[in-house]
């Protein structure tokens, strides 16, 4: 469990298919020092299982499903990758619940700077709208979001300077995928009044 804080971006240093499943190696300072293998850790909003790391790398096996499903497909060496390690008992929630399992990729439609703020759309599978609310929440990369407005498949987003300075998404652009975790709270609830109905 997560909670959409990104604690810091990493550098893809090699992302490549493997004997059982791909290789993906992230460089990092901060994360690299504070977890042991068989962890979880966040990137890019999808959790992933530590496999090995040094002082300042990270390594984990990513399952072809994921790449395909994911923005990883797009991974090159050298790009930019949200990083946060799990929930502990205790913590604070600063964002949201998040559970790293990414339901679609969004396209970024839009990300430009709007006086003081930037301004995000992305174009997501409609069939997904009904765990959108305003001012409700939206894990994009990862990130913790509140969704401003949602037109069709266009959800839009506003981003302060801090959440471009700390994570990935300055360095994203019309075109891009980004991934995209709906918020696990309404997916229950649905399930639950789904059950109510049927009795």
């Amino acid at each position: 469990m997560f909670t959409g804080i990104v604690e810091e971006t990493g550098r893809v240093v090699r992302f490549a298919p493997g004997a059982a499943a791909w290789q993906l190696q992230i460089a990092a300072e901060l994360v690299p020092t504070g977890v042991t293998v068989g962890e979880s850790v966040a990137v890019n909003g999808c959790c992933l299982t530590l496999t090995r790391h040094d002082a300042g790398n990270l390594w984990f096996d990513v399952l072809e499903e994921t790449r395909r499903l994911t923005n990883f497909n797009e991974l090159q060496p050298g790009a930019s990758v949200n990083l946060e390690r799990s929930l502990r008992y205790g913590s604070r929630v600063g964002g949201h619940f998040v559970t790293g399992h990414i339901d679609a990729p969004g396209l970024v439609e839009i990300l430009e700077p709007r006086g003081n703020d930037h301004y995000l759309r992305v174009r997501a599978p409609e069939e997904f709208n009904r765990y959108l609310v305003y001012k409700g929440s939206l894990a994009v990369d990862g990130i913790s979001l509140t969704v401003a407005e949602v037109d069709g498949g266009a959800i839009s987003l506003w981003l302060i300077p801090h959440t471009m300075a700390v994570t990935n998404l300055s360095g994203k652009s019309a075109g891009q995928h980004v991934n995209l975790e709906y918020d696990l709270l309404a997916k229950y609830l649905e399930r639950q009044m789904t059950g109510l109905a049927k009795h």
